[in-house]
């Protein structure tokens, strides 16, 4: 963590404010492609709910990966950025038909995920291919909340299932040309990876030609020092064990994909606020931000880590605090926490907040969203305005007439 540049980005754009290194975006991109060398047709989805940026988005084409897109939004918002439709993968959960239409008319890569929009699509798209996103039955995740591949889960079409789909295709009904899977996210024992890779290579036998294999995402990044995190090698190198044992699979064919987000962009995004105030209590003393979760959600929607660093006070003697927003509710960002000698008007940095932080941001309380502001090439580029009232009051409909004040 550069302390330096990130008080300088303050000084400069001001506060609450995220801010993303891009150099440790490239370099985790890197390590993945490294890691998958040895496969030929290997690609990176990047997961686009992660962080959708327009300027994010840019980077990741120069890097060379894909897009992982779950609304026609997203798909949009791709191919505005210069992603070719064949490198982009539309993975849908309970939207309309007409929304699969539209991915279908924009001809990028679509991927279903239940019987039902099976169904439908199979009237009129016959000649289509498409991928199917299996429910592995697996159990698995940082969190419950971002556990994705059990049985009560919404994602995936249930094993059960596979022999009704290869009669469909059998029948001429629907030709299937990929399999996907998603168990989770911060997934942490490599064996509940190892799982879903079994149970996907023994689903894709029972198919006439299976030419994708997408693995999704839920590689782990560390919290804090000591933290696990996914060993890339070691999970290649599984992958390609499970493969040479599978004389139905060809390395040198079949299209291997990785949807990463948060192992991508997590530990590049730092998220900045200021001290308003430190309020003692007979029993604790809290840290008053000029923030909330209407801006950094995680801690409270899934009782995520955030290592929290004084950046205007970092070397001092550490003393405990509960760190908490503004919001009209209890938006606790942290708990009895150990930080570096807080003062009225400090600045705090979030570290790990590259991904799901500022897309899952809100205007709740009427607050307005913070600016962004990437490090490229150790030059400070601003890549969002930080909003104003004006953008809160846009696209609202004054039935009254009132006049402004």
């Amino acid at each position: 963590m550069n302390i330096a540049k990130l008080i300088e980005a303050e000084k400069k754009y001001g506060n609450p404010l995220y801010v993303y290194d891009l150099s440790i975006i490239e370099n985790q991109f890197k390590q993945l492609k490294t890691a998958f060398q040895d496969f030929k047709n290997f690609k990176i989805n990047y997961a686009v709910k992660s962080l959708s940026n327009i300027s994010i988005l840019k980077f990741m084409k120069k890097l060379g990966t894909g897009l992982d897109t779950v609304s026609i939004e997203e798909v949009k918002i791709g191919l505005e950025c210069g992603f070719n439709k064949e490198d982009i993968t539309y993975t849908p959960n309970g939207v309309s038909f007409n929304e699969i239409e539209e991915a279908c008319k924009l001809n990028v890569k679509i991927n279903l995920d239940s019987m039902e929009s099976l169904w439908d699509f199979s009237k009129k798209y016959k000649y289509y291919p498409i991928s199917i996103r299996i429910n592995p039955n697996i159990l698995t995740g940082g969190n419950k909340n971002i556990s994705v591949g059990h049985s009560g889960s919404k994602f995936g079409i249930p094993e059960d299932y596979i022999n009704e789909i290869i009669k469909m295709e059998n029948e001429g009904k629907i030709i299937i040309e990929g399999l996907h899977i998603h168990t989770g996210s911060d997934i942490i024992k490599q064996e509940d990876f190892e799982r879903g890779f079994k149970k996907i290579f023994s689903i894709s036998n029972k198919f006439k030609e299976i030419k994708i294999i997408n693995f999704g995402g839920g590689l782990k990044i560390p919290y804090f020092s000591g933290d696990s995190k996914t060993n890339i090698l070691s999970l290649s190198d599984s992958i390609k064990k499970l493969i040479n044992k599978d004389r139905n699979i060809d390395i040198n064919n079949v299209k291997i994909i990785m949807e990463p987000g948060k192992f991508l962009v997590g530990e590049s995004g730092y998220f900045l606020a200021k001290v308003n105030y430190i309020k003692s209590t007979p029993n604790k003393v809290f840290i008053q931000l000029n923030s909330g979760f209407n801006h950094f959600i995680r801690p409270m929607f899934y009782d995520s880590f955030h290592d929290i660093v004084n950046i205007s006070n970092p070397n001092d003697k550490e003393f405990e605090y509960d760190v908490v927003g503004y919001v009209c509710e209890q938006d606790n960002f942290a708990l009895k926490r150990n930080i570096s000698r807080v003062r009225k008007g400090d600045i705090l940095c979030f570290k790990n907040a590259g991904a799901y932080c500022f897309n899952m941001s809100s205007n709740y309380n009427s607050r307005v969203k913070p600016a962004e502001v990437c490090i490229l090439e150790n030059k400070l580029k601003k890549i969002r305005e930080r909003e104003s009232l004006n953008d809160i009051l846009s696209g609202q409909i004054d039935i009254f007439n009132f006049q402004k004040i």
